[in-house]
């Protein structure tokens, strides 16, 4: 059952106020990842506390480095349960579930992710480190938007 839409707005709005883009359907998951053309940040936000306290606050802080993707998406587990379940299925084949996650696709080819276990153990800055490595490593010398 999904969560209640009113409840996490915010949890959205976090991520929207940086350019994160939502994906609603699985054929919004496919299009955009088969599609996608350079580096893709792909967000799956979570209401749980290390979503609110690491995995979002990471990415806020990363995404201020130079180097950053493209573009950026997110869906909401739990509450966009089938785009959800669409990109688990098709685009993180072999990942097992995993709330919050954070992906990194150059082309349509997935070259980092970084699964909740990775996230719960670590203090936000060290997910932003991470998260940093890989943008300087896969994204160029893009400039944030």
């Amino acid at each position: 059952m999904p969560f209640d839409p009113v409840m996490i707005q915010p949890f959205r709005d976090e991520l929207l106020e940086l350019g994160i883009k939502e994906l609603y359907t699985p054929q919004d998951v496919d299009a955009t990842i088969s599609n996608n053309k350079g580096t893709l940040l792909v967000v799956i936000n979570s209401v749980c506390g290390c979503a609110a306290g690491k995995a979002r606050p990471a990415i806020r802080k990363a995404l201020q480095h130079t180097a950053v993707p493209d573009h950026k998406v997110s869906v909401f587990a739990g509450q966009e349960v089938d785009a959800t379940a669409r990109l688990r299925e098709q685009w993180l084949q072999g990942i097992p579930p995993s709330s919050p996650a954070i992906a990194l696709y150059k082309d349509n080819e997935l070259v980092h992710f970084i699964p909740r276990f990775k996230i719960e153990g670590r203090i936000a800055e060290e997910i932003a480190a991470d998260l940093i490595a890989a943008f300087d490593e896969f994204c160029g010398n893009n400039v944030a938007a």
